[in-house]
């Protein structure tokens, strides 16, 4: 389950966006409306994303080791993990959505674990997690959380990526799903409530996005497990 099609924001998605009230708690940790859009819409929605992989995965892979395992949340149709695995990363995708894990099995010719963000249990487990366009759907009250989940799972030292929509003010796009729509700082106050990382980078971009080529903004980080 992730949000693009194109590794780009849907600026559609942004200008009607529906703000969310204020103190919005979501008890499951996740939006059953943005799961129920994937599960539904599967067989389009990856149909409709490019062949090519994400525009950061390129310059994160140079940085891991060789054979690196990597846990992928959010794999969508697999187009990442299809080229991870093509550069000889160990890799393990998973997704929130049944029927975006069956089409991405499909795809890659391995399992696809299905696993919502909050039920990462893993122990410094791996070298690197890479979470493009998928951890934009996780509740803000819920996400401090799941970012102290991943810096569990890595391995002292591992490396995560991860791509939000940007905004500022969380609420649901034409489609009904739900985005915390981030502003950079949001962002790094979200990672620093998470506990201690080392942030490596972090970029501010525009693009288009799922059923839209209308440019909007998209933060994005890399940031390290400390030693």
């Amino acid at each position: 389950m992730r949000a693009d099609a194109t590794d780009l924001p849907d600026a559609r998605s942004a200008v009607l966006v529906l703000h969310l009230q204020e103190g919005q708690d979501y008890m499951d940790g996740f939006d059953q409306a943005t799961l129920d859009f994937y599960n539904e819409t599967s067989a389009t929605y990856v149909a409709s994303g490019p062949g090519g992989a994400s525009r950061h995965l390129g310059a994160f892979l140079a940085a891991l080791p060789d054979r690196a395992r990597i846990l992928e949340l959010g794999c969508g149709g697999g187009r990442d993990a299809e080229a991870m695995i093509a550069a000889g990363h160990s890799v393990e995708p998973t997704d929130g959505s049944t029927s975006i894990a069956r089409e991405a099995e499909a795809r890659l010719g391995i399992p696809v674990r299905v696993m919502r963000f909050q039920d990462l249990d893993a122990d410094q487990a791996y070298d690197a997690v890479w979470a493009n366009a998928s951890l934009l759907h996780v509740p803000r009250s819920g996400l401090p959380d799941v970012l102290t989940r991943i810096r569990s799972a890595l391995k002292p030292g591992g490396l995560h990526y991860a791509s939000y929509k940007g905004g500022g003010a969380e609420g649901r796009d034409s489609f009904g799903r739900y985005f915390n729509y981030l502003s950079l700082q949001q962002m790094l106050d979200m990672y620093a409530r998470s506990g201690p990382w080392e942030i490596l980078s972090t970029e501010e971009y525009m693009g288009g996005g799922y059923q839209s080529n209308v440019p909007g903004p998209w933060v994005a980080i890399v940031a390290r497990r400390p030693l």
